[in-house]
Formats: C-alpha cells, structure tokens, sequence
C-alpha cells in the first residue's frame, strides 16, 4: 500500500469534523514553495557556519 493510500486510509477512519482539520493542515503545508537542491546546499552551507560559530550575532549588527 502506498503512502498515499495509507494516509488515505486512516483519514476515512477519523470523523468528519477531524477530517476537515487534517484537509486544513494539508493545505497549509501543500505549498507551491518547493526547495531546489541549491537551497538546500544552502541551507547546509549556513548550519555548518553556524555550528563552527562562523556566523555574526544581530547584537554586533549596526542595524543603523
């Protein structure tokens, strides 16, 4: 069965008024928002800056 189906499947067995929040939450997170692998190279790139302290607090920021 796939995924698809087993979400399918648990959702038929929930109540109607339960039903409507999960097709809620699933328009929430059904964006058309969609990472490329150069953001998430990026994204890795700035954790691993961050973990090695590489990165600059806002607190030594001039926002001015």
């Amino acid at each position: 069965m796939s995924i698809t189906q087993q979400i399918g499947f648990i959702v038929e067995q929930l109540p109607e008024t339960e039903q409507r929040l999960i097709l809620e939450l699933v328009k929430l997170i059904n964006t058309d928002d969609v990472l490329t692998p150069q953001d998430l190279a990026d994204i890795e790139a700035a954790r691993t800056e961050h973990a090695r302290g590489e990165t600059t607090p806002d607190r030594k920021i001039d926002w001015d």
